[in-house]
């Protein structure tokens, strides 16, 4: 069972051995047209100047920005999104229209929320309460430019509350906006322990993004034993149409891990029209 999806590439991840903004121009070195970046900044709000270079090596390189991350706090220290946090709820919304202005001038539509770890001091319902009424924000701010908000279940954060692609679907159905949809990390989904197929077959018409990574390890398909190209075809069976990023660690050279994905899978279709983001990027609703 094969697939026809496109994929690219998550540069927050990948050629790591190179300053972040030389990434780009060794993805499209690499045979790939599309990239996707976790928040490329240090700070919520980052200066003028740091966004026009990150705008220009992203343009200069020729690739499409198709992913982009709401800033997230300290991902190195553990932090995981700042939806659902109330000491930090204000970075969030300062955040909104710096993420989705560089969305506006890059043609990206998608724009990843990560939601947030358990903390002391505030009640789980309490979390919830502030999650949905920041995704709702970030979803009507993404809606000015036709993008949609997403959410991920993701693992290896002990209080990460979402867990499963329900955990995620909850969180989208707490928001209530139109444009909010499923960030499927097929690996995350996997390590959680959720049934990958099941998840698939319920809630595809929800999915917004996929990501993949192979387990054990997240390194590149093929170094592990998921049932990747199946339930990549599942995906697309269901009416997926969208992106496939590689947000995998791989195993020797950046450049060396795409060996198993031949260079004419990593172009865009030749209908450039039908290759848009805009056009490719689902549309989901909220039921």
């Amino acid at each position: 069972m094969t697939h026809q999806l496109r994929y690219e590439v998550n540069c927050s991840i990948l050629f790591t051995e190179l300053p972040l903004l030389e990434r780009p121009a060794a993805v499209k070195a690499a045979g790939f047209d599309a990239v996707e970046f976790w928040w490329p900044f240090a700070e919520a709000v980052p200066s003028d100047k740091d966004v026009d270079a990150f705008v220009a090596a992203v343009q200069d390189a020729g690739v499409q920005l198709v992913g982009l991350n709401f800033f997230a706090g300290d991902m190195p220290a553990g932090d995981r999104g700042l939806v659902s946090w109330p000491a930090r709820s204000a970075e969030f919304r300062d955040n909104i229209d710096a993420t989705i202005g560089i969305g506006e001038r890059l043609g990206c539509a998608a724009f990843n929320a990560l939601y947030g770890n358990r903390v002391d001091g505030a009640a789980p319902e309490a979390q919830d309460e502030l999650g949905a009424e920041n995704l709702a924000l970030a979803a009507r701010a993404a809606a000015r430019i036709g993008g949609t908000v997403l959410v991920e279940p993701v693992s290896g954060a002990d209080r990460y509350p979402l867990l499963t692609a329900a955990d995620a679907i909850a969180a989208i159905d707490r928001a209530g906006e139109a444009n909010i949809g499923l960030l499927a990390d097929l690996y995350h989904l996997a390590v959680n322990g959720d049934d990958v197929d099941a998840a698939i077959a319920a809630y595809a018409a929800r999915v917004a993004h996929v990501q993949i990574a192979d387990a054990p390890g997240r390194n590149e398909p093929g170094t592990g034993e998921l049932p990747l190209e199946r339930q990549l075809a599942a995906l697309e069976a269901a009416g997926y149409t969208g992106w496939v990023g590689l947000e995998y660690k791989p195993t020797n050279t950046s450049a060396e891990s795409f060996d198993w994905l031949p260079r004419e899978r990593r172009k865009l279709a030749p209908d450039a029209e039908s290759a848009r983001p805009d056009r490719n990027q689902r549309r989901v609703g909220a039921s």
